[in-house]
């Protein structure tokens, strides 16, 4: 049976023919926390502390649903377990939060689960976690990381020594990434120093030339690194060797001992900030001599004179034959579950989840200590708590629907964000067209209309766009965008442009760096038990040009491979056979082809490989970078299924935890007909190719952000494109019922001209 979505507040009981069902108090199992939830739940927590522990002081984390099994959330939802069968007898479903938290004078770290049983949450389990494993570093933190440098007095006195008063000083703080120098058991951050002259100006055009190491927890400045400068390449050069015309102040880019002092060991002169403004907000603009907005750009606006083409139930979306479950989540940002398609009156699951699971962005240049800037955005601060609260006719044109989000505070209280997520259409070009080129032939022009479920997520100096866009041919794309201002460190006067980094202005350089970001995939296409299939383009095998099976040479085929073994879920892209994966259902075949229905994985940015080396920090700790592509099992437990790339506890790990991608991709385990997980690689690119249409096959090159003058002061956004096509799984194109292009509100831009024409062929519908 499947039970409605409007569920009573209170749970109560409803006669089945299975006998009594408890409807739980909640509109969908998915739905994330309320406001109202995570101060229930922060409230017993803090009794259960008081009570049974020795922990004074509680500092939460996160706070966050523990979802139910998939089995069940499919049965309360009326989902079959394959398309066409009938779904699962619903059970019991009982709501389950967990949280992190940290003991605020030992610094000790918790995890803790607990479910709703009428209207209190109890306790099912309190575990201690590791000495060394450190849970999210909360928004309140890296705030608190900014008022502890401008209180320490070695900080003060090196930036009076720069010219920089304590009331300009300002800090991005970072997680530390790896310094084996720390013990990981201290809860540390990096502060990224700065300089303001004044409030809203960009900080950013005034970088610092030291980075302070905070202790959180001790609220204290613990040690000063001083990077290094660079000089012209003399007799004896640290990167002679690799051919590069520069040399380094230091004579190594090993970390100098915390007994040592890290300025001595830098071998440099003290670089002040530049001074020189380099603004983004109007009014501080209007100051520059001589600059002026355009002023020829006419109004553009998007209407909708009838209202929108989606329903919304809480955080249920429906759309023509879309229909799926929205959430925020403090660690993913957008949470999108239960993606169906309602095919002719036959609802088929195509996704149990999508989402961002992990992104890593490693920055390029060796010197002591900027390797250590490789921020995993999702696993170390999540993309939800650094969420935008996004503006009407600004970051969202038309007719927008908004939904909230909240996450848990330090003292337990809910941090709400109104309007987070933004729901709304746009046009989308072409979807189909075809004329009829002979003497009176006739044409059909159809126009494309996309959903899009939009995020936007500051971490600190970056702007992450994420839109989940689903169209009316079955397509559907993650599209991601970047933008915000570049990561920048001080630039000596005289210093020449370093060998891994670009000199945006006098006095800022930016190092070059990569955006890698892993995309889960939860995919129940036409049901659970799922598999993948990879296909290479080849030339006929053993059939050389002149021969009986291929006199013209002409010919090649694809031959598909199903990845069968847990110990071959790590793939790599080639681009000299054109390789490409596809999720699919062995037991529907499509009745013409005869061919598994499944969902094809469109999109090569991943092909570029990590620039760091595989034994480097990095690749350690961001594994999930060094594949494009990897097949895993899912296996749920009391704690839910397996989620995170890097590991569940990110900050300061020191090579890829036991719950991450290497780990589970190991040994002889089946994949064929399972319930999978499927992680997708995706980076950013200095190149791209245009689509020729907004479903066509998206391709870009490379990951590799080579900073450009241009990108100097605000970047224009970057743009990486995701598609999952349908594939084999419709019987033929599922837009032909898209009704015709006929715009009445069209208009010839000139109507004097000799293109004032009206009506048209290709309008037929």
């Amino acid at each position: 049976m499947s039970v409605p979505l409007t569920a009573p507040s209170t749970a109560t009981e409803v006669k089945t023919s299975e006998g009594p069902l408890k409807v739980p108090a909640f509109k969908h199992p998915l739905d994330p926390l309320t406001p109202e939830e995570i101060v229930a739940v922060s409230h017993s927590v803090r009794r259960y502390v008081a009570e049974k522990t020795d922990i004074k002081a509680v500092r939460f984390i996160t706070s966050s649903l523990l979802p139910p099994p998939k089995k069940a959330v499919l049965a309360y939802l009326g989902i079959p377990l394959l398309s066409g069968e009938k779904p699962e007898p619903a059970s019991e479903i009982v709501r389950k939060a967990e949280a992190d938290f940290v003991d605020a004078v030992t610094g000790a770290a918790y995890n803790i689960v607990v479910s709703l049983h009428g209207q209190d949450w109890t306790v099912d389990s309190l575990d201690k976690l590791p000495e060394d494993v450190q849970p999210q570093i909360s928004v309140e933190e890296l705030l608190m990381c900014e008022e502890i440098i401008r209180a320490d007095e070695r900080v003060i006195r090196l930036a009076a020594e720069v010219g920089v008063t304590p009331d300009q000083l300002h800090a991005d703080g970072w997680a530390i990434g790896f310094d084996e120098r720390f013990p990981s058991n201290k809860r540390i951050q990096q502060a990224l120093m700065f300089a303001r002259w004044s409030r809203h100006e960009n900080l950013y055009a005034h970088p610092l030339d030291f980075i302070p190491v905070v202790d959180s927890i001790a609220k204290k400045v613990i040690y000063i690194d001083f990077p290094p400068s660079y000089k012209p390449n003399g007799e004896t050069s640290l990167f002679g060797s690799a051919g590069v015309s520069v040399d380094s102040t230091a004579s190594t880019t090993a970390p100098s001992p915390l007994s040592e002092d890290s300025f001595k060991a830098a071998n440099r002169n003290r670089v002040p900030p530049p001074k020189e403004s380099h603004d983004f907000l109007p009014d501080l603009l209007a100051q520059k001599e001589g600059f002026k907005y355009r002023d020829d750009v006419k109004p553009l606006h998007v209407v909708q004179p009838e209202g929108v083409s989606f329903k919304m139930d809480g955080n249920v979306l429906e759309w023509q034959k879309w229909k799926m479950h929205v959430a925020f989540h403090h660690r993913e940002g957008i949470a999108l579950s239960t993606i169906t398609y309602n095919d002719d009156g036959t609802v088929r699951p195509i996704f149990y989840r999508l989402s961002l699971s992990e992104m890593v962005v490693p920055y390029g240049a060796p010197e002591h200590p900027h390797p250590r800037k490789h921020a995993f955005d999702v696993g170390e601060y999540g993309m939800g708590t650094m969420a935008n609260e996004l503006t009407l006719g600004c970051d969202c044109l038309g007719q927008i629907h908004y939904l909230p989000g909240a996450y848990v505070a330090h003292d337990g209280s809910a941090v709400s964000v109104k309007n987070v997520i933004c729901i709304h259409e746009e046009d989308a070009g072409l979807l189909w067209k075809h004329t009829d080129f002979r003497v009176g032939g006739r044409a059909q022009a159809v126009r494309s209309r996309r959903l899009v479920i939009q995020q936007i997520c500051t971490l600190a100096n970056y702007e992450y766009i994420f839109n989940y866009m689903f169209y009316q041919d079955g397509n559907i794309e993650v599209e991601i965008r970047l933008t915000g201002i570049l990561q920048v460190y001080a630039q000596g006067e005289d210093e020449p442009n370093g060998p891994f980094g670009t000199t945006l202005a006098p006095g800022i350089h930016a190092h070059y760096h990569q955006h890698i970001f892993s995309m889960r995939v939860d995919p129940m296409v036409d049901g659970l038990q799922n598999s993948v299939v990879e296909t290479d383009i080849l030339p006929l095998p053993n059939a050389p040009t002149g021969s009986a099976a291929n006199h013209a040479g002409n010919a090649f085929i694809a031959r598909g491979t199903p990845i069968a073994r847990a110990a071959d879920g790590a793939r790599d892209y080639d681009y000299a056979t054109d390789r490409r994966w596809a999720i699919v259902n062995p037991k529907r075949l499509h009745a013409a082809s005869k061919r598994t229905a499944g969902y094809t994985i469109m999109g090569k940015g991943a092909a570029a490989p990590l620039m760091a080396l595989d034994d480097s920090i990095v690749a350690k700790r961001a594994a999930f970078a060094r594949k494009q592509l990897w097949v895993v099992r899912d296996v749920e437990g009391p704690k839910g299924g397996r989620m995170w790339p890097s590991g569940k506890y990110v900050p300061q790990t020191r090579e890829s935890p036991e719950d991450s991608l290497p780990y589970w991709a190991k040994g002889d385990e089946s994949l064929l007909e399972e319930d999978l997980l499927v992680y997708i690689t995706m980076g950013t690119w200095t190149l791209r190719f245009c689509p020729r249409t907004p479903t066509d096959l998206f391709a870009w090159v490379g990951i590799t952000h080579i900073p450009r003058p241009e990108d100097w002061p605000v970047m224009p956004a970057e743009h990486l494109r995701l598609v999952f096509r349908p594939t084999n799984f419709f019987t033929a194109n599922p837009s032909m019922d898209v009704a015709g292009a006929n715009d009445s509100k069209s208009r010839p831009a000139f109507p004097d001209s000799t293109d004032a024409t009206t009506g048209g062929a290709c309008c037929e519908h």
